[in-house]
């Protein structure tokens, strides 16, 4: 075989690789420990996070999103978190429904709950990108239906084995498209945190993860997605493009900046285009403990 067709069979593959298989027919199970300071040294939390679905056919149907779901639930976790972006990104796939994608998640269990915050996507369009929006009532009406809680810019008090934590999450940081390449957010930070009225610790939740630069120390952990994890990835270089893309280095897995903590999932669909290379689907799996070091 000459070098130009070996070149040509060894591109057919990874393209087909990224298309078809990593996509597709791969999903990791992602685990992270965190050990913010001033933790509970009585409140071990498991947290299951589910982010960026991209409901659409053929690369996210419903049965799959129903197999992602019984994953979840297999992990028994204390809780689940659902971090938005339900609908379809990839413009030339088949719809599915906010009602189609909202049964399959309705499996979901958890003794403290199912939470949830919006996406961009879920508030620029419907089902689908050529589908005209409705201000994420759509997927509101979904959400309610499958028994999950939306947070929009709110914060509830929940307790473990008597050990009390917030939930705080927020609208999304892009809901609103103003021009090309700019929007407006409708997120209030300080007016969400301003609802927390004791000092149990905060957990956020946060479709896009460019907030965590204007967190405090009051909020312990913030769990994101958007970004895919960069979705396609290089080898050695890791995901540049989004890097450049977002203009950040904050695209995936867990930072810890002045002991404020944040994970970034990779998510589980596709944006734009239906590829993944270097990025699996996954679902995330934290642990938020104390630390065995802490000072008393």
């Amino acid at each position: 075989m000459s070098r130009g067709g070996g070149l040509l069979l060894a591109g057919a593959a990874l393209a087909g690789y990224s298309i078809v298989v990593e996509p597709n027919f791969m999903l990791d199970v992602t685990p992270y420990r965190v050990s913010p300071a001033n933790w509970p040294a009585d409140l071990n939390l498991r947290i299951a996070v589910i982010s960026d679905l991209h409901a659409c056919e053929p690369w996210m149907p419903p049965s799959r999103i129903a197999r992602i779901a019984d994953v979840a639930n297999a992990l028994e976790p204390d809780l689940i978190v659902l971090l938005g972006d339900f609908s379809g990104a990839v413009p030339f796939a088949s719809r599915v429904m906010p009602e189609q994608w909202a049964e399959a998640l309705s499996r979901l269990r958890a003794p403290l709950g199912v939470f949830a915050v919006l996406g961009n996507h879920d508030w620029w369009h419907g089902a689908l990108p050529r589908d005209p929006g409705d201000g994420g009532e759509s997927v509101r009406r979904a959400l309610r239906h499958m028994g999950a809680v939306l947070l929009e810019n709110d914060v509830l008090r929940l307790s473990k084995n008597g050990a009390s934590f917030w939930l705080a999450g927020l609208a999304d940081q892009m809901a609103i498209r103003a021009d090309a390449g700019h929007w407006r957010g409708l997120d209030d930070l300080p007016g969400t945190l301003a609802k927390i009225t004791d000092d149990a610790p905060a957990i956020l939740l946060a479709h896009e993860p460019f907030i965590f630069s204007r967190t405090s120390k009051r909020v312990a952990l913030t769990l994101a997605g958007h970004t895919h994890g960069g979705q396609i990835n290089l080898p050695f270089a890791g995901p540049i493009f989004a890097e450049l893309r977002f203009r950040s280095t904050h695209i995936y897995g867990h930072f810890e900046e002045d002991g404020r903590h944040l994970i970034i999932s990779g998510g589980l669909g596709e944006s734009i285009l239906p590829i993944r290379f270097m990025r699996p689907p996954e679902i995330v799996q934290v642990t938020v403990e104390a630390s065995a070091f802490r000072a008393v």
